[in-house]
């Protein structure tokens, strides 16, 4: 892992984030973190994503463009897949089979064919917060960050989106977003929520949920711009 700073006057995450979380880097929590990851990166261990990619998904989706937050679980674990948005992939990178079958549902709701590459850069860049609850992960260990603070920032970034006066969409695929979600006020926001898109589950409720037009409808009614949830051909890194 490339070396990033998680120091409160550090430039490591988007402005507008960093008005209303940048305390958080100032906590005993976020110091222990800071020195799990220091320990990780002494003894040579392999960490994704690369540093300068851990707070990506906040500089595509700055707050006051959030429309909608997908929540994952922790980055990809393989080489060369995990790029700071929950579910994405840089170009080039086999799609993983949950994204695979995203795709697969984002055909059957919308008909939209799914992408040949599975970067969702342009979705971000719309205001779709693709946000992780752990933001780093050792190579070939899921969840191997798990427990070492990453939960208690990202719970602060979930609270803070739950104090905004516009509607915004959350979907929470699977039993630990939904848990994670808990504190979202449903008379306000719209939570979405379903088995998560994973070859295990994606039978029992994922498939035929129509997560999409659902987004795009809530957005409508309450006058914001619908998600173009196509994919370009080429995609940007």
């Amino acid at each position: 892992m490339s070396s990033v700073s998680l120091e409160a006057n550090s430039p490591c995450i988007e402005a507008s984030w960093k008005k209303v979380v940048g305390e958080e880097f100032q906590q005993p929590y976020m110091q222990s973190l800071r020195s799990f990851l220091r320990h990780e990166k002494d003894a040579k261990k392999i960490i994704y994503p690369k540093g300068a990619d851990i707070f990506k998904a906040f500089e595509y989706a700055p707050i006051e463009k959030v429309k909608v937050v997908i929540l994952g679980q922790d980055p990809y674990h393989g080489p060369g897949q995990a790029h700071g948005l929950c579910f994405s992939v840089p170009p080039n990178i086999a799609l993983p089979p949950s994204l695979q079958n995203i795709y697969k549902e984002l055909q059957d709701d919308l008909g939209i064919k799914p992408a040949k590459h599975g970067c969702l850069v342009s979705w971000a860049k719309q205001g779709v917060l693709l946000l992780n609850s752990v933001l780093t992960v050792e190579n070939g260990k899921a969840a191997s960050h798990q427990g070492k603070g990453w939960e208690q920032f990202t719970d602060k970034v979930i609270a803070v989106l739950n104090q905004q006066t516009r509607p915004i969409v959350f979907v929470l695929w699977g039993a630990y977003a939904q848990r994670k979600g808990q504190v979202i006020d449903a008379s306000k926001h719209l939570v979405l929520k379903s088995v998560h898109p994973s070859p295990l589950s994606v039978y029992r409720g994922f498939f035929g949920s129509k997560p999409f037009s659902q987004i795009n409808d809530f957005l409508v009614r309450h006058h914001q711009t619908p998600i173009d949830w196509k994919l370009p051909e080429n995609p940007e890194n």
